[in-house]
């Protein structure tokens, strides 16, 4: 791909092969042509996720609220759609530096072009993790730990492209792909900490409420925990 033009269906081959086969896209994936295609690939992918977020949005609000529910998760949706492509766009090229700062300490190369190439064909997973989402609103826990299993295979992905693509020393870009598998992990750690110390002092205060309060109480602490919890994966991304 160049400049000039745009190939969807190599796009479509090349992201698939980051998903299936990262160790041999990375070694093949050109590391210059231009900052059009990357750019191309990133707002792409951010679309995609944005509507699938967006569908998730409406099928919950109508769900719960009926059609006016429906209607405005479809006014925060065409907002989102937008914002993601401004945060999509922001996210290539900050990733972009993070990645060329991370092949430095690899000891790889050092070229931005080449790292935002790397960020831009990362992004792959925003649509998966989109898809996945719902498993936030099937049960909360089964959502951070998809979440987490996402971040995991996104660092994955990380070390083939430092090691593959950008040149970095095998041995150094394991530390730091090690280093960077301890933040979702410590996030689901410090969750489950958090939410058995809101539960332990819930319990203390919901002694003497009467059932309904109870209940109500209970639902309260499960909403401002399942808030907690889509914010940290927000964080991760």
């Amino acid at each position: 791909m160049s400049d000039s033009a745009f190939d969807f269906k190599k796009f479509i081959d090349e992201t698939k092969a980051t998903i299936l086969a990262p160790a041999e896209y990375f070694t093949a994936m050109p590391k210059e042509g231009g900052m059009a295609e990357p750019l191309i690939k990133a707002i792409i992918y951010s679309v995609i996720a944005s509507l699938i977020n967006f569908l998730w949005l409406g099928v919950i609000f109508t769900s719960f609220a009926g059609t006016m529910g429906g209607f405005f998760g479809g006014s925060v949706g065409i907002l989102g759609i937008v914002m993601s492509i401004i945060g999509g766009i922001l996210a290539l090229f900050i990733g972009g530096v993070i990645v060329l700062v991370l092949s430095a300490i690899c000891g790889g190369t050092t070229n931005y072009e080449a790292s935002v190439r790397v960020t831009a064909s990362l992004m792959a997973l925003s649509p998966i993790s989109a898809i996945l989402g719902f498993t936030s609103y099937v049960n909360i826990w089964l959502g951070l730990i998809v979440s987490v299993a996402i971040s995991l295979y996104g660092i994955f992905l990380l070390y083939q492209a430092l090691t593959k693509s950008l040149g970095g020393k095998d041995g150094a870009a394991k530390i730091v792909s090690g280093i960077l598998c301890l933040i979702p992990l410590l996030m689901i750690i410090s969750t489950l900490m958090c939410y058995q110390g809101a539960k332990k002092f819930s319990n203390e205060m919901m002694k003497g409420m009467s059932t309904k309060d109870r209940k109500q109480a209970e639902k309260m602490m499960n909403d401002m925990l399942k808030k907690a919890m889509e914010e940290a994966k927000k964080q991760q991304k």
